[in-house]
């Protein structure tokens, strides 16, 4: 039966692209280097690199002058934790997107201002932080409760999995 099914899939995907539609995104799709982000205001997605050592969560941003609107840094913690932000050495203005283990943004830290040692709280229970360019997260509607896909939410209860 999985073979059927998997035989009839394969023309109906045909059909989606000659007609010049695109294809429906499937869960298992996740990309390593690609964030996506849902609520009631739509989706978009970002591609990322990703900071999941020590060293590369010091490192950050900083020092970079620009970063393609459709491109930012995903933080990720081996646990749930206490974070702050700052933006020491950070050269362009960044809105730092707060998440919990399951992938629920948890808080949004608006516009940081480059330069600004002020630390920039996310709370205790930050899993992941997601780093894009100053005033997409109003621009697109991120705040409170938007949703994240990413395969590094997939160890516990994800609210969006993979």
């Amino acid at each position: 039966m999985a073979r059927l099914r998997a035989s009839l899939a394969a023309p109906a995907l045909a059909l989606i692209c000659g007609l010049g539609l695109s294809a429906p995104v499937l869960a298992a799709d996740c990309r390593p280097d690609r964030v996506e982000l849902r609520g009631s205001w739509g989706q978009t997605s970002f591609s990322v690199e990703i900071a999941d050592d020590e060293a590369e969560r010091a490192q950050g941003l900083m020092f970079r002058e620009s970063m393609a609107r459709g491109a930012g840094m995903l933080f990720v913690y081996s646990k749930p934790q206490r974070v702050a932000f700052w933006m020491k050495n950070t050269l362009i203005p960044l809105d730092i997107i707060f998440l919990d283990q399951t992938g629920r943004v948890i808080r949004v830290q608006a516009d940081a201002v480059p330069g600004d040692l002020t630390p920039l709280p996310g709370g205790s229970n930050v899993f992941a932080v997601l780093e894009i360019n100053g005033g997409l997260a109003a621009r697109y509607g991120i705040s409170i409760g938007t949703e994240m896909r990413h395969k590094v939410f997939s160890k516990t209860a994800p609210i969006w999995p993979c």
